[in-house]
């Protein structure tokens, strides 16, 4: 798996649990507010270096009593072709799992779900579920992936799991209108708001994908 960084504990990353967190390179996604672009722009992140997969597991293994569980975020993980692997292996060692995902890969999130590889799942829902919406926020023009949202959606009510939905404002575009319009839509969901911080961010340095 490609493994850009890891936090070797975090008290922030789970509510409750110490955790180590693993942040997955590469992105579907060009939300110009995200503060990772070294995980989403291939042109910054061709050239680092990954971290092995043994070396996690070696860290892993050397704190089994001391972390409660492990965050796979990104970037986004179900992009990653051996990701259900990964965490077997995770799971093995007894450590609870927590995914951070933009719920564009329902049917990799079914094959967790199904595998009883997840403890817990953290799904964005980046604006209102409409094409025009997200394209504004992720740039992406495709028309299925408010469906494939949708379907996400759908799996994490529909399953004995616990997720959280979770929404970043964004400045000149989550405004009242959106605001109360999306806490009305997820009131029986366990749905948070999160405040923008300034960063360096994905849009800053776009502009330089293609040069």
């Amino acid at each position: 798996m490609k493994i850009a960084a890891l936090t070797k504990q975090s008290y922030i990353d789970w509510e409750g649990q110490t955790t180590a967190v693993i942040f997955t390179q590469g992105c579907n996604f060009r939300c110009g507010y995200c503060h990772n672009p070294s995980l989403v722009l291939p042109h910054i992140y061709q050239n680092q270096p990954l971290i092995d997969e043994q070396e996690v597991f070696d860290y892993l293994k050397s704190r089994v009593e001391w972390l409660d569980g492990v965050v796979i975020s990104g970037g986004e993980p179900t992009l990653q072709p051996d990701l259900l692997d990964f965490v077997r292996k995770v799971k093995s060692l007894g450590f609870r799992v927590k995914l951070d995902t933009n719920g564009s890969n329902p049917q990799v999130l079914k094959a967790l779900i199904d595998a009883e590889l997840l403890d817990y799942v953290a799904m964005d829902i980046k604006t209102l579920l409409t094409r025009d919406n997200y394209r504004k926020i992720t740039g992406l023009k495709n028309s299925d992936v408010i469906t494939l949202i949708k379907q996400s959606l759908a799996l994490l009510r529909q399953e004995n799991l616990e997720y959280q939905l979770r929404t970043t404002i964004i400045p000149n575009h989550h405004n009242d209108y959106i605001i109360n319009k999306l806490k009305i839509q997820f009131a029986n969901d366990n749905y948070v708001i999160q405040q923008y911080r300034e960063a360096e961010t994905v849009a800053d340095l776009s502009q330089l994908e293609n040069v």
